[in-house]
């Protein structure tokens, strides 16, 4: 589980020595909902918080905030305005046949 956290690889690619990746998700998914890690993490932390070992420094990357939607390039509402490619195929149709007939 470790590995797999590390490295951010997907549960597929889980090294065979490691069993079948099913097997090792369903007790990573298991741990989750019972607890277990917060509480190794928990522990982890007190024991190296109590000698010194942790630096309690809190970081905000803005990359976490969400865009607002005009800003995403989101769809506007309402009637569509003429776009590049309808203006395009419509002089198209207009433009005269260079065919033998135009002659």
């Amino acid at each position: 589980m470790l590995w797999r956290l590390r490295t951010g690889a997907p549960w597929r690619d889980l090294p065979e020595r490691y069993g079948p990746w099913q097997t090792v998700y369903e007790r990573f998914a298991r741990w989750e909902a019972d607890g277990t890690w917060a509480r190794l993490l928990e522990h982890v932390q007190v024991r190296d918080d109590a000698v010194g070992r942790v630096e309690w420094t809190v970081a905000v990357d803005s990359t976490v905030n969400r865009a607002h939607q005009h800003a995403a390039g989101a769809r506007k509402k309402g009637p569509q305005t003429g776009t590049n490619w309808k203006i395009r195929a419509a002089r198209r149709r207009a433009r005269p046949s260079a065919g033998p007939e135009a002659g």
